[in-house]
C-alpha cells in the first residue's frame, strides 16, 4: 500500500528525492525507475532501479550485487541530505521493477510501445477502471492500447496503475 502523506509523498519531497538518488545510480551504471514511501509493516523508502535500455525482454538484468552497492552509498547520501527523507526511522529496500514493470511517466509508455500492459484507472472510463492490451504509445497526454481489436485511448493523469504483463 503507496502511503499519499503530504510529507512523505508530496511531489516536491519526491522531486528533491530524486535529486539524490538519480546520480547515484548513474554512478553505478543504472537508472532509476521508481522512488517512493509506502507502509510496509514501517516506513519504507521502495527503489526501483534497472539497467539503461532494459526492455521488457531482456528483462532488467539487475543483480544483488547492483542492489546493495546503490543501496550503500543511497544510503549514505540519505544521512547527509537535508530534509529529503521524513524525521521518523525507514527501512531503505532498493530492487529490480521484476518482469511485470510498472509504468509511471509517459516516456515509459512510450519506451514500452509494442507489449501487453495491464492498467488500472482511478475513475471508471466507457464503464470500466481496469483495460489489459497491447501498448500502442501515447499521443500527447494519451496513452493508446489496443484491447480485443479496439483502440483505447486514455488520459496519463487518470492511470492509478500500469505494469507490463510478463508472458512466459
Amino acid at each position: 500500500m503507496v502511503l499519499q502523506s503530504e510529507k512523505a509523498n508530496d511531489s516536491e519531497s519526491l522531486s528533491r528525492l530524486r535529486q539524490v538518488i538519480e546520480p547515484i545510480c548513474a554512478a553505478h551504471g543504472l537508472a532509476l525507475v521508481d522512488a517512493r514511501f509506502s507502509n510496509d509493516h514501517g516506513l519504507v523508502l521502495k527503489v526501483l532501479i534497472e539497467r539503461p535500455g532494459a526492455n521488457a525482454r531482456t528483462g532488467a538484468q539487475i543483480s544483488l550485487d547492483d542492489c546493495q552497492q546503490v543501496s550503500r552509498d543511497l544510503s549514505t547520501a540519505l544521512d547527509v541530505a537535508e530534509g529529503v527523507t521524513p524525521q521518523d526511522a525507514y527501512r531503505l529496500e532498493v530492487g529490480s521493477p521484476g518482469l511485470d514493470r510498472p509504468l509511471f511517466s509517459l516516456s515509459d509508455f512510450t519506451r514500452f510501445a509494442g507489449e501487453t500492459i495491464h492498467v488500472q484507472l482511478h475513475a471508471k472510463v466507457a464503464g470500466r477502471k481496469r483495460f489489459t492490451g497491447k501498448l500502442l504509445g501515447t499521443d500527447g497526454e494519451l496513452v493508446q492500447l489496443e484491447q480485443d481489436g479496439q483502440l483505447v485511448k486514455l488520459q496519463h493523469g487518470e492511470i492509478a496503475k500500469a505494469n507490463l504483463v510478463y508472458r512466459f
